[in-house]
């Protein structure tokens, strides 16, 4: 079972800053994948995939595991709702009329 992980707000949001790791999520929407056939996917090269999975295994947004020599990548869809969760709350604990611009 995966649980979500007590994940500092700015550094998942970084996370999700990018537009490649942003497209990786996108992928693992469809199904997961092993880093090879993600590659391949996202047309792009093995060590820089590998380093934006880290970025976001780091921020607990996709989940690795090993399968004989491969290793598969997933969405952790539980640190997702908690972050849906984090940007919901804003609505509910702000106030709703905008502040006056100050120009």
């Amino acid at each position: 079972m995966y649980s979500t992980v007590e994940i500092p707000a700015d550094k998942a949001f970084h996370a999700l800053s990018d537009p490649l790791r942003l497209q990786i999520i996108e992928s693992l929407r469809e199904k997961e994948f092993c880093v090879a056939d993600l590659c391949e996917h996202l047309n792009v090269s093995q060590s820089k995939l590998s380093f934006h999975l880290r970025v976001l295994k780091e921020a607990a947004i996709v989940r690795s595991r090993p399968q004989g020599r491969w290793t598969y990548y997933s969405l952790n869809l539980p640190q997702i709702v908690t972050l849906e969760q984090h940007l919901a709350d804003f609505r509910y604990l702000t106030r709703l009329t905008p502040a006056p611009a100050n120009f």
